[in-house]
């Protein structure tokens, strides 16, 4: 009896000997083999205007999805958009839930930290959003001392915010901040600039609320994993578009200013 409990436990860790080399051998291809042998590129995301949001058809669109579709289609990939927590995007990366994120990400020391991130592509600001009534007096941080100030959890807004020593109520996007705002819960919300143009003002869905003060400039990057060869590949592919005028048609259609 004690032979074959032997022999079994040999078995098993031969198994998981020969389970660790192949785990091994395949971190020594690299994260894009990885990806393309699935045959998709799985990008996180949340829903932000206009760089990644749904159209009356329910359909994913903006710049940056059509940003990730067109790299796509240079590897050959199919892309999937999922939706995520935007305080869980490093858990979601490192356990391989999603292989990107490409949502309008701001490039931070604490992004570079957990993630391999790409050069920039797009300019952002940090900035306030307020009731048009309010704009001449809610203009920048000291006219927010003592106002209730609302940003997404973990945001550039809220990091800026709390830099400048407001006190933020956090909220889960920075659509639900805006909401905050419409509603009165919070006197003004601060968030990227790419979104104020968007959802704020005349001809939007929320016509009453207006941008004051830019709390920060900022560029936008894309977040692969660590050591990731994927961001490589994509600043090369990214230097393509831009050469042959995709990025710069995409900016124009979605008012956005591309980064030197």
């Amino acid at each position: 009896m004690k032979k074959i409990f032997a022999l079994l436990l040999v078995a098993m860790m031969m198994v998981c000997v020969f389970a660790s080399c192949g785990e091994a051998a395949s971190d020594a291809e690299g994260d894009l083999a990885y990806i393309e042998e699935k045959g998709k590129l799985v990008v996180g995301i949340t829903s932000y205007e206009p760089m990644n949001y749904q159209d009356e058809n329910g359909e994913w669109t903006g710049f940056d999805t059509e940003f990730a579709l067109a790299v796509g289609e240079k590897l050959d990939l199919d892309i999937e958009f999922k939706e995520i927590e935007w305080d869980n995007k490093w858990q979601e990366l490192e356990s391989k839930k999603i292989d990107c994120v490409w949502n309008g990400m701001t490039i931070t020391e604490e992004a570079k930290a957990n993630a391999s991130v790409t050069d920039a592509y797009v300019i952002n600001a940090q900035v306030i959003v307020c009731k048009a009534e309010a704009a001449g007096e809610l203009v920048d941080a000291a006219a927010l001392a003592g106002k209730t100030v609302a940003a997404e959890v973990s945001s550039a807004g809220y990091q800026v915010g709390t830099d400048a020593g407001l006190e933020i109520v956090e909220y889960g996007t920075q659509a639900d901040a805006v909401m905050a705002v419409e509603s009165g819960k919070a006197d003004a919300c601060i968030i990227d600039i790419t979104m104020a143009n968007a959802m704020t003002g005349e001809g939007t869905s929320y016509p009453n609320l207006t941008y004051t003060g830019s709390m920060s400039e900022e560029e936008y990057g894309i977040a692969c994993r660590k050591d990731s060869d994927l961001t490589a590949k994509i600043n090369d592919l990214m230097d393509e578009l831009i050469a042959d005028g995709t990025l710069t048609d995409l900016a124009a259609k979605y008012e956005l200013t591309l980064a030197e």
